[in-house]
Order: C-alpha cells, then sequence, then structure tokens
C-alpha cells in the first residue's frame, strides 16, 4: 500500500507543508509517482518522517540531524559529539527560561520592574525613566561586569541633585546648571575613580567602539533636553578637574615620602 503526501502527514502527526519542507532540506527523499503523477509514499519514508520528528521534539534544529544519524547513518562518534552540543544548548535554555520565570513571578508579586535588566529591579523604583532607558541600551553595550558596577553607580547616586537634574527645563538658566554640575561633579569623579574603566571601556565592550561611541550620542541626544546635557558637560568637566587635583596631590604626598626616605 501508499500513501499520498497528505495520508502521510496524517500518519505522522504533521502537516503536508512540513513533509514538503523536510523534501527541500534533504532529509526525506522524494518518493516514485504513479503514472497520474501522484506521490506514492512507502513505509520506509513513515519511518524516516517520524525518525525527523522525533528529533525536532528533542529540540535537534533541522540542520544538525544529519550530524545525528537520521538521514545517512552518521558516524556515532559525530553523533554524540552533535548531541553533546544540543544538550548544552538546551541547558542554557532552560536557565534562561527558568530566569524569565523568577522574573514574571517577582513582577505578578509586585516586586520588580519589566523596564530595566535584570539585576536592577532594587533600584528601580529610584530610577528616572531616563536612567530606565539608557540601562537597558547600556545591557546591549557593555558585558555583565560593567553592568553590575552601573547598578553599584545607580546605587550611589545623590538624590536630590538626581531628583533635580530629571526635572530640569530645558531653560534653566546659567547659575541653575552650574549650581547642579557643581552637585553632580564630584560623584561622576568618585565613579571614574571607583571604577576606571569609564573612561577605557574597550574591554567592558559588546560592540564596537564606534558603534557605542554612535549609540551613546543617539541617546543621550533624544533622552535629555539641552539644559540636562550643559550640566552633563560641566559635571564630567569637573570631575576631570578633580581627578587632576587628586593626582596632583597623590604625587606630591608620595615626592615628600622619597624625599623623607633619603
Amino acid at each position: 500500500m501508499a500513501w499520498s503526501t497528505r495520508e502521510l502527514a496524517d500518519l505522522a502527526g504533521t502537516t503536508v507543508n512540513t513533509v514538503r519542507h523536510y523534501h527541500r532540506a534533504g532529509l526525506l527523499e522524494q518518493p516514485e509517482r504513479m503514472s497520474n503523477g501522484y506521490k506514492q509514499y512507502r513505509a520506509r519514508h513513515l519511518v524516516r518522517l517520524l525518525q525527523i520528528r522525533r528529533l525536532r521534539d528533542l529540540g535537534v534544529p533541522l540542520a544538525q540531524i544529519e550530524a545525528v544519524g537520521v538521514a545517512n547513518g552518521a558516524d556515532a562518534a559525530q553523533a554524540a559529539q552533535a548531541l553533546r552540543a544540543i544538550d548544552a544548548d538546551l541547558a542554557a535554555s532552560i536557565e534562561r527560561l527558568q530566569r524569565a520565570r523568577a522574573e514574571i513571578r517577582a513582577i505578578l508579586d509586585g516586586g520588580t520592574a519589566t523596564d530595566v535588566p535584570a539585576g536592577f529591579e532594587g533600584v528601580a523604583a529610584t530610577m528616572s525613566d531616563a536612567d530606565r532607558s539608557l540601562m537597558l541600551i547600556y545591557e546591549q553595550l557593555y558585558d555583565e561586569s560593567a553592568m553590575n558596577d552601573l547598578r553599584q553607580m545607580v546605587q550611589a547616586e545623590p538624590d536630590e541633585a538626581g531628583t533635580e537634574f530629571d526635572t530640569l527645563p530645558a531653560d534653566a538658566d546659567d547659575a541653575t546648571r552650574q549650581r547642579l554640575a557643581e552637585a553632580l561633579g564630584p560623584q561622576l569623579a568618585q565613579h571614574l575613580s571607583d571604577f576606571p574603566w569609564l573612561l577605557q571601556p574597550a574591554e567592558h565592550l559588546s560592540k564596537s567602539e564606534r558603534v557605542t561611541q554612535e549609540t551613546f550620542v543617539e541617546t543621550y541626544t533624544e533622552l535629555y533636553n539641552e539644559a540636562q546635557l550643559n550640566v552633563l558637560v560641566r559635571a564630567a568637566a569637573l570631575a576631570n578637574e578633580l581627578m587632576a587635583a587628586d593626582a596632583a596631590a597623590d604625587d606630591e604626598a608620595h615626592d615628600e615620602g622619597e624625599d623623607r626616605a633619603e
């Protein structure tokens, strides 16, 4: 007895389109045709199709099915190696899904937020909308170690200055901008001292330096108004001055220590 494509698909619990897809992928051989042009599938086709479906149910990608032996009786060592790689991928997927479920449970319990990266749930309530947006983008640009440092920076930010900066109007006067920059500058200097990689972040980047820089410019100019950007520039300049002064003081103290030693 022979089966049509639809009958074969029904027997295997799949669809006609899936059967045709396996043909195009070279995993399922084409059957003979009757004189009227209709395909004639035999038991070997059904067995092959069920084998393919079995591996698909196990999570084996189509591109690797041949490697595990369904299509051509692959070497046992090669098949085992391919299966180990697939098992590792599945383990990583399970871990990711478990983390996602834990975060979803926390969200349902009201203990976290959906618009911050994983790990920032505890500080989400203190972050502005711009901060949250920045951290989501930073997560795409920095590695995990850098994100851990950024979380510490968020925790250490001065509440009053941060709140005033978040609500600073675009037409804020020069005195207000300078005062706010002077409040934020020392904190920025402390961040740069605590996390020196901020000045040379290349080893923590997941994207190229060019892409990172372009993303920073686009993000900051969209998230912050003219006055806020001006405050950031002033605060950065002040932070550099403070760091330079500290470095000079350290050098002077070191020289004095050497003089006394002589």
